[in-house]
């Protein structure tokens, strides 16, 4: 294997706009993200199954055996 091939792995501070922070190995020494998982709906429990105009409804009666 090649010597000095692959970058050197710092201790990276993640930031998220909501205002949450952790640390993780990384190239970078900061990062900045715009959603962690503190702030993203499947985490925090907001998350809603939406059946736009009864869409399921709809393929059902199309495709209903007879």
């Amino acid at each position: 294997m090649k010597k000095d091939l692959h970058p050197k792995l710092v201790t990276c501070t993640v930031t998220c706009s909501c205002g949450n922070t952790f640390e993780t190995q990384s190239a970078k020494e900061e990062m900045r993200i715009d959603i962690c998982n503190e702030c993203h709906p499947f985490f925090t429990g907001s998350e809603r199954m939406v059946d736009t105009a009864g869409r399921i409804e709809k393929f059902n009666q199309r495709y209903a055996k007879k």
